[in-house]
């Protein structure tokens, strides 16, 4: 059930979003976020690649009707149409972009220059596959965001951000998160989950940096940051532990303003009174934020625990390091996911100049809105 907070002025509209919505659970703070950073200026729009999804379009509406502007790509009338077969209200006020005018456009023309740097062979394809299409509207300025995956895999998402959008300037890999939201309301950021299968010390100091990044975006909180494994403060010798000392230094040594910690084990990095036995000189241990785990094994097991059996609501895999905000569904996505997924997306869009933590420690943030 969508919650809208109090403790914020909404307009008449806004404030029928919790009637009109009653069949899905929208996070709370993820849309209370989204509308503070809006103000009064422009929602973001945020691409829907799978517009032929009955839950793609049922998520449709409840962005809509929540202030999020959706973009949907396929024939107008038919995902009208099809809309209101669902009983969709408001379908007629989306923005439905054809595929073929998308391909004929600033963003066809992104795809070709893509494509022919290193696939010219797959051009054709691309200029007709959605996804490839809203990553492409993105990066063209026609949206400022996009979520696909739906119905397709992540390494298909992947790729078109990658042969699409590019990676950030500052960005040295793709990696990925979970924003993990507790039974008791508090919020975790897991990484890498989805992506990087065994990373080097290097790519797991970009890793949790990225996840850092990520977190803050969604969420506004500082982060604090524990590098998990099996040991904890020199408790254990073995390599694999040596690779997360080796990535935690990086990072101090690279981001001196961000609070990092490890090697940690779990329970040190969340349970106050472990932290207190185990690492008690630790300013991250017991209370930390964001959680990063060793390897993609660990990540993606200890994500699926934490869902399925600590009743955790799993939000991602959140694509960090592309040049514009990009995210991947699971296939199984019920429309409450797409919903907060798209949230997320949105978030990511509107906090692009989040910091990069390299200066002095600081609680504040300073949000740039596009």
């Amino acid at each position: 059930m969508l919650k809208t907070p109090a403790a914020h002025d909404r307009t008449a509209a806004e404030t029928t979003v919790e009637a009109e919505l009653e069949s899905v659970s929208i996070d709370s703070m993820l849309l209370d976020r989204v509308l503070d950073l809006c103000g009064e200026g422009p929602r973001p729009r945020i691409v829907l690649a799978e517009s032929h999804d009955e839950r793609v379009l049922r998520a449709a509406g409840a962005l809509a009707e929540a202030g999020v502007q959706p973009v949907l790509i396929g024939d107008a009338h038919e995902v009208r149409h099809r809309a209101k077969q669902l009983g969709i209200a408001a379908a007629d006020g989306w923005s439905v972009e054809d595929p073929a005018n998308l391909a004929a456009g600033p963003a066809g023309a992104r795809i070709r220059s893509s494509a022919q740097r290193k696939h010219p062979e797959l051009a054709a394809q691309w200029l007709t596959d959605p996804v490839f299409l809203a990553a492409a509207a993105v990066k063209e300025g026609l949206a400022e965001a996009a979520v696909a995956g739906a119905d397709r895999p992540t390494a298909d998402v992947i790729r078109a951000g990658l042969a699409v959008v590019g990676l950030a300037p500052d960005a040295p890999l793709l990696s990925s998160s979970f924003l993990m939201c507790l039974r008791d309301g508090r919020y975790l950021g897991f990484g890498d989950c989805a992506v990087i299968p065994v990373p080097d010390d290097q790519q797991l100091s970009a890793i949790a940096v990225a996840t850092a990044h990520t977190f803050t975006a969604i969420t506004g909180l500082a982060p604090s940051v524990a590098m998990l494994s099996f040991s904890t403060a020199g408790s254990a010798q073995h390599s694999d532990i040596d690779r997360v000392r080796a990535a935690t230094e990086h990072i101090r040594r690279s981001h001196p303003g961000l609070d990092v910690d490890g090697e940690l084990q779990f329970d040190a990095a969340i349970v106050e009174s472990v932290a207190k036995s185990k690492c008690p000189e630790s300013a991250v241990a017991g209370h930390a934020n964001v959680l990063v785990f060793p390897n993609l094994a660990a990540g993606n097991i200890g994500y699926k625990i934490a869902e399925r059996l600590g009743g955790a609501h799993a939000y991602g895999p959140l694509l960090q390091g592309l040049a514009a905000p990009i995210n991947d569904l699971s296939r199984g996505a019920s429309v409450s996911d797409i919903i907060n997924v798209g949230l997320i997306t949105c978030l990511q869009a509107l906090t692009p100049a989040i910091g990069d933590h390299r200066g002095t420690k600081s609680t504040a943030h300073t949000f740039t809105e596009k």
